[in-house]
């Protein structure tokens, strides 16, 4: 093993820079990330205290583990639409008497709970994490079901809901409801589907239809309780399994399911004892680029990263900007796959191939730092077969079957996000830091290509080039790009699963290895027709 240590000096002012500008970014994460836990606002969650009920994250916190972590995903999900940040449902990773589980939590401060467009993304990517990882699923249910005004987009997409509960079963994985409050309509499935159900008593009401829609429909005048009430689903419907005395009983009998359900990894545990990074984390906000247009060295990041900050290079002198090898997170063995300076050329594509063979081979988890432009183009890399390289890093990628985690560190730009394993290439996981950028490519470059299509349409014709009107839209356009391209608004739209603080690193991996773990990890022995 190679030992790194820091190759930016730390008292430099690019390190200070670098600094501070992250500092200024992390600080508007925590900001948007304070708005979702405010939820619906202080009057709608004095409304909800007032009725004796436990906040969202309260209900996390009470029913998982004392003292342990509590991975939350999608955080900024709505981010920059008309919908409350986080899309009024809670998601992420915990442990539960001992098991870890994926824990979706209604927020009912924030219209009732109602789920919107963004809300049904953000549970459906935590069951796909749940399915592809093998983690049980606990829904903590308060919700009044689909937010009407918006149904036309949610209504569809919402089934899939329903669809992976019940495959989650089939599967083998462990589902279970705790519900504290509505769960209407559409949203009566939940605990229908769920393996174990549990409902508080007074509180919980499960029916497909309330009194005033059974009324309208048949004239029937029946009460809460008798349509839906726990009383009644645990005595005479069945659809109850235990009868909670109160939210705080429900959730302590949903920790006494989860601890007899006797659940087994099938994935090994860390593998190595754990040891800290030589480097301070806090030091990557210095050594990170805040310019996307400066490179900095991934291997100072996996100083910081990695355990003992130990990092095993496989061929160092070869496609050198693609850094590859092999190191430990919090005990776990993992592949690495790193970009350098940003351009991916033919020898970093094949290089990237053969290493991620090379830990299908072993069963190794991937992980992948992004901060690339993309794939080199011009004339002399075309002819030399830069596609035919490409195509086999993108093959590789997408038949390897071991774990991959993605880590948006800088640039994601084209092609080069698909090579180095971008969300439509199912990573168990992805992560961006605050100031990640994703698009087809960056903000000038996609203007330019637009503004020289225009002028040589122009020429084509016969017309006369708007010079001003030509500024004009490249202005437009690099302002559309930088704001769609920003980690915020990519996390809102629910294209990553979080927006992290670059000081966390660690021990988000940590727990997305620990929960990759919780299914078999092997890699595949065969892959697709490799161009020559």
């Amino acid at each position: 093993m190679t030992v790194f240590s820091v190759s930016v000096d730390q008292h430099s002012g690019l390190f200070r820079t670098n600094k501070n500008a992250h500092l200024s970014r992390i600080a508007q994460l925590e900001e948007q990330q304070a708005v979702a836990r405010a939820g619906g606002g202080d009057r709608y969650i004095q409304r909800h205290r007032d009725r004796h009920k436990l906040l969202a994250r309260e209900r996390v916190e009470l029913l998982i583990d004392r003292d342990s972590a509590f991975l939350e995903l999608s955080t900024l999900a709505g981010w920059g639409t008309a919908f409350t940040v986080g899309a009024s449902v809670v998601t992420g990773i915990a442990v539960v008497s001992g098991v870890e589980c994926i824990v979706i939590a209604n927020d009912p401060t924030v219209r009732g709970g109602a789920s919107n467009p963004y809300t049904w993304k953000k549970i459906t990517r935590a069951l796909e994490i749940a399915r592809h990882n093998r983690l049980p699923v606990i829904n903590l249910v308060e919700s009044g079901g689909a937010d009407l005004p918006t149904q036309a987009e949610a209504f569809v997409p919402g089934g899939a809901l329903f669809r992976d509960l019940t495959r989650l079963s089939a599967s083998g994985v462990p589902t279970m409801a705790i519900v504290f409050g509505n769960s209407t309509a559409g949203g009566a499935y939940v605990p229908g589907m769920c393996d174990y159900t549990i409902m508080v008593k007074d509180k919980a009401k499960v029916f497909l239809g309330g009194p005033p829609l059974v009324r309208m429909a048949t004239g029937e005048i029946s009460t809460d309780e008798e349509l839906g009430g726990a009383e009644m689903h645990s005595r005479v419907s069945g659809l109850s399994d235990y009868l909670a005395a109160d939210e705080l009983d429900a959730l302590r009998l949903g920790r006494q399911v989860m601890k007899d359900l006797n659940w087994r990894k099938l994935g090994y545990g860390p593998t190595f004892p754990v040891v800290l990074p030589q480097v301070d984390p806090e030091e990557l906000l210095g050594i990170v680029s805040a310019d996307l247009r400066i490179p900095f060295s991934p291997r100072d990041v996996l100083a910081c990263v990695l355990d003992g900050s130990d990092f095993d290079e496989y061929k160092p002198t070869y496609g050198v900007s693609l850094v590859t090898g092999w190191g430990r997170v919090h005990g776990f063995p993992v592949g690495i796959l790193a970009n350098s300076n940003g351009v991916i050329f033919p020898e970093e594509a094949k290089k990237a191939a053969e290493f991620i063979l090379l830990a299908n081979q072993v069963d190794v988890p991937l992980l992948f730092l992004q901060n690339t432009t993309g794939f080199i183009v011009g004339k002399m890399y075309e002819q030399a077969g830069m596609i035919k390289d490409g195509a086999k890093m993108i093959n590789a990628v997408s038949n390897s079957h071991v774990p991959h985690i993605t880590l948006l560190m800088g640039a994601s730009y084209g092609a080069g996000n698909y090579g180095m394993s971008g969300r439509a290439f199912e990573p168990r996981f992805v992560f961006a830091w605050p100031g990640a950028k994703t698009s087809v490519m960056g903000p000038q470059q996609l203007a330019g290509v637009m503004s020289i299509v225009a002028r040589d349409s122009a020429a084509s014709a016969g017309r006369p080039f708007d010079e001003e009107a030509d500024a004009n839209q490249r202005a437009e356009t690099e302002e559309q790009i930088e704001r769609e391209s920003d980690s915020f608004f990519m996390s809102g739209k629910i294209y990553d699963d979080g927006v992290i603080d670059p000081r966390d690193t660690r021990t988000v991996l940590g727990i997305a290895l620990s929960a990759v773990h919780s299914n078999e990890v092997s890699g595949t022995r065969g892959f697709g027709v490799f161009r020559m």
